[in-house]
């Protein structure tokens, strides 16, 4: 005999970053949510890309709250990424990227990223920090997983449980209602407006 499992939620309206939906992969895709975090959202309009097995990532990215300094290792982030300690991350593809060995969610307005060793460029306000594959002291860095489509809507987090996304390859989407997009990851999407 089965059992059921019951689980009670409330539906609430949100306003979707998706305004044209043109093309998509059929059926869908498996989203691995092993390296995300359960609680935080999967966003519509994230950028993801597949592995080798054909299971599709996140590509991490994190919006940069205060400017930093070429030399700083501690990098003010708006909440609502899925950065873990131990993931790489760079300032721009082809850029410095060195992992992460610590992250500071106790404030209620931001959460700070350290690295081991500097980015190594000035960071403004509103730029994005995007995972790498491996460290990379030169500019060799590179996306951990090239992206080629994008969310087609947000989905709940769930420790244990692969998320079957929606995965727009070509569209147009709300950039203010998306998670942070770099120039980057526009142009590895050039059938992806962000408008």
């Amino acid at each position: 005999m089965g059992f059921m499992r019951i689980q009670r939620k409330q539906d609430e309206r949100t306003a979707h970053a998706c305004t044209h939906n043109l093309a998509d992969i059929p059926n869908g895709v498996t989203v691995v949510v092993a390296d995300l975090i359960p609680g935080v959202p999967l966003r519509e309009g994230s950028a993801i890309g597949p592995d080798a097995a054909g299971l599709y990532h996140l590509v991490k990215t994190a919006k940069v709250a205060e400017a930093a300094t070429a030399t700083a290792t501690a990098y003010k982030v708006e909440k609502g990424h899925h950065f873990k300690v131990g993931d790489f991350v760079m300032a721009a593809k082809g850029a410095k990227a060195y992992a992460i060995s610590a992250i500071d969610t106790t404030p209620a307005t931001h959460d700070t990223i350290t690295v081991g060793t500097t980015l190594g460029a000035d960071i403004a306000v509103g730029a994005v920090l995007t995972q790498a594959k491996e460290q990379s002291a030169d500019t060799t860095s590179a996306f951990k997983y090239a992206p080629v489509a994008v969310c087609g809507d947000s989905y709940t987090v769930e420790a244990l449980t692969n998320t079957p996304v929606v995965a727009v390859t070509f569209g147009q989407f709300k950039t203010a209602l998306c998670p942070p997009v770099s120039d980057e990851i526009k142009a590895a999407l050039p059938t992806v407006k962000f408008i």
